[in-house]
């Protein structure tokens, strides 16, 4: 099991880093997802939005990954769950894979606050959780796989301030 995490400080507003995270997926930023489909959306009695969405995405892991985990798959779907709390002024999103489950799990929480000393700069706190299950080397895939979370990272950084701009 690999323990990742990584915060990343934006130059904007809460609400208008919450509408770039709501909107940041398909976009040319990110070619590796390349569908979202909205599973339900529905504010509760607290008025917080919840969003339960698929992401179909196509990472084309490296062959020697894949022989070693036994698998030619290369398109993967992803659930998420975000919860937006406009009031507390907090975003929290959950996802974990669902394909590939019996090989590799990675669950990722994500979570928007603003800056406690200033609310023009937003605070995104990254977390996840990979195992790779039942195949050899499986410490170094977790290592690989949490070194290609931290590159794809910077490119979410990059794909917010993308649809902000």
């Amino acid at each position: 099991m690999k323990i990742w995490s990584t915060e990343h400080a934006f130059s904007y507003p809460w609400e208008t880093v919450i509408k770039a995270a709501m909107r940041k997926y398909p976009n040319p930023m990110n070619p590796h997802v390349v569908g979202v489909d909205v599973l339900d959306r529905r504010l509760d009695a607290e008025g917080r939005l919840h969003s339960h969405r698929l992401l179909s995405t196509e990472w084309g892991l490296p062959a020697i990954v894949r022989a070693i985990l036994g698998t030619n798959h290369l398109q993967t779907y992803v659930k998420e769950h975000s919860i937006v709390d406009p009031e507390e002024k907090k975003m929290e999103l959950c996802s974990t894979n669902i394909t590939l489950t019996n090989l590799i799990s990675v669950n990722e929480k994500l979570r928007y606050t603003p800056h406690p000393d200033n609310p023009e700069v937003t605070i995104l706190t990254q977390e996840a959780i990979i195992t790779v299950k039942g195949a050899s080397l499986s410490s170094y895939l977790e290592g690989m796989m949490a070194r290609r979370m931290s590159a794809n990272a910077r490119k979410v950084t990059l794909t917010h301030i993308y649809i902000i701009a």
